[in-house]
Parts: C-alpha cells; structure tokens; sequence
C-alpha cells in the first residue's frame, strides 16, 4: 500500500516568543515493512534544521529559531510504501539490546492490578506469542479507546483503573503487562491510514512492540486489536511516550500558547496510465 501523510503543527502566541527549540520526531525510516518514498518537514518561519539520530536509532530533527515569534507551524507531508508483515519488524535499526526495555518508567510503573491483569490474561498458556496475543485481545476488550484530542496521556496505571485512555495509555498498558511476564515491550508513535475496519486510523496514532528471541519485535496494536499490517506507518520508537513524542521543546517567552493539529493519513490513489 502506498500512504500519503499530510501533517500539520501549527503554534499561535499572545506573547511573541523571543527564542525557540524543538525536537521532532517526525520521520519515518525504511525497513522491510515500509519504504520511504518522499519526505519533506518544512517549518514555515527562518530557522535552523539539522537532522541526527537519537540513542534508539529515531531519526530526528532540531529546530531553532530567533524570535519575535507571534506564529509557527511545521508542515510534513510524505509518501510510504507498505508491506503486511503482520506485525513482525525486520531490517530495522537497531541501537541498543532488547533487555533495555524491561526497564520502567514514570508512564510504565507495574501495579498489582497490571500485574494481575497480565497473569489473567495469559492464564490460557500456550507460548510466548499466544500470551501476548490474548493480552492485547483482553486489553481491546477492557479499556475504552478515545480519540487522542479528548483527553491528556495518563499512565498504565492510572488508564487502567479508569477503563479508558487514548491509544498513547493504551500501549502503555500492554507495555508494562508485556514486561512483568518477561518480555522486553517498547512504546511506537506512528501514523495509520484511513480504513473501514479500523476504529483507530485516518492519523497519527501509537501501538507497542514485544520482543521474542524466536521471532524479534513483533508489533501490537491494542487500540485497533491487530499486530500492525500494511496500513501502518512506523515513525519512532522508545521505552515510553516521552521517547517517541513527535515534537518536544522549550521557548523563552510566547505566554499564551495555542496549538493546532491536523493529521491525514490515507491511501494514494493509483496513477491512470497517461497521468
């Protein structure tokens, strides 16, 4: 499948900001499951744009600029291809071991009742994959999935006593069910393309990995109740949110924030023969 993404970030200040920095992880790398067709992040005011990788292996994008700044947006606009591979990640790179995300973070941190929902749901047997399959079928049945913009991220902890969190809460939930039956589980922000069988797509989205020694990461998309497929788009990856976040920063001046956001992930149409 091949997707266009038309991303929009757009920034308004009561007070203009006097200087500005931010990191966007907003660029997709190729591996066997995607290639990378066209990619253009473009901010609409002068500045300073210099790419590098982070410790995960995310491809990320610094940007600074010298104000008075009164408004800002980043325009990202791309083409990918896609493959299914259902779920299994391969020909990514990577940066550091698998044990690193058995570690816990703040959006992470195991419960009794996370703890006891994960023996629950592998309480079936069968093998590693089987488990993590069930898990994530129980966790699409059990929290309520709402749209990003209703809500602020919360923590596994806290999305699970609640029965309901965005997709963000969603994959953090899985994440920390996943590690405390063993298996390293890393957080992936990312875009799904517009679907009739989806609940969960048209935009920018989150799921988690799992890592098995007999398969590598495979994906999962609690939210949606699938291992990724070719409708989605794989942008970055970390131990929570935090890591993966598309834009983060810090600003002197420019009280009075306001944000807009629009996202658009949907199939390109084929060209007709003599376009």
């Amino acid at each position: 499948m091949r997707i266009r993404i038309s991303h929009s970030i757009a920034y308004a200040y009561a007070e203009p900001v006097r200087q500005l920095r931010q990191v966007l992880r907003l660029t997709p790398r190729d591996h066997d499951g995607q290639h990378v067709m066209s990619w253009r992040i473009t901010p609409n005011i002068d500045g300073r744009l210099r790419s590098s990788q982070d410790p995960f292996g995310n491809l990320v994008h610094d940007f600074s600029a010298d104000g008075p700044i009164e408004n800002y947006a980043i325009e990202v606009n791309g083409m990918v291809e896609t493959i299914d591979l259902a779920g299994v990640i391969r020909g990514v790179v990577e940066k550091v071991p698998p044990a690193v995300f058995m570690r816990d973070t703040r959006l992470t941190e195991p419960s009794a009742a996370l703890r006891d929902l994960a023996t629950e749901a592998a309480a079936g047997g069968g093998s590693e994959l089987s488990r993590l399959h069930a898990l994530m079928e129980t966790l699409h049945e059990r929290i309520a999935c709402v749209p990003t913009g209703e809500r602020l991220g919360i923590g596994a902890g806290a999305c699970l006593e609640a029965g309901e969190g965005i997709p963000q809460d969603v994959a953090h939930v899985f994440m920390t069910c996943a590690r405390s039956l063993g298996a390293p589980a890393r957080y992936v922000s990312g875009y799904v393309a517009e679907s009739q069988t989806l609940p969960h797509a048209g935009g920018a989205h989150a799921w988690a990995e799992a890592y098995l020694p007999d398969y590598g990461w495979i994906g999962f998309d609690c939210a949606n109740g699938l291992c990724p497929i070719d409708t989605h788009i794989r942008v970055a990856t970390g131990l929570d949110y935090a890591d993966a976040a598309p834009v983060r920063g810090a600003r002197t001046g420019g009280n009075g924030e306001s944000l807009l956001v629009e996202v658009r992930a949907q199939a390109a149409r084929p060209r007709q023969q003599g376009q």
